[in-house]
């Protein structure tokens, strides 16, 4: 069914709100892409930073080997 059919047989209404619906639809889906691009990039930050903390912490906090014990510990 072409345009013209669909606008003499329902009428203009009826071609205006699908045109409309039409365009809606596609308006949607590209101010989705940015907002996609967005979260595609903070992932990968966020991934990044997660993977540095990870790295960070999980280090052995004694530089130089050092002798194990916390301060103050073992001591009397």
């Amino acid at each position: 069914m072409s345009a013209s059919d669909v606008l003499a047989r329902y009428g203009t209404w009826a071609l205006l709100r699908f045109v409309l619906a039409l365009l809606v639809f596609v308006a949607l889906h590209l101010v989705r892409l940015p907002v996609l691009l967005l979260v595609t990039v903070l992932n990968a930050a966020m991934s990044r930073v997660d993977g540095a903390v990870t790295s960070a912490v999980s280090r052995d906090p004694r530089p130089f080997g050092g002798s194990g014990r916390v301060a103050g510990e073992g001591v009397r």
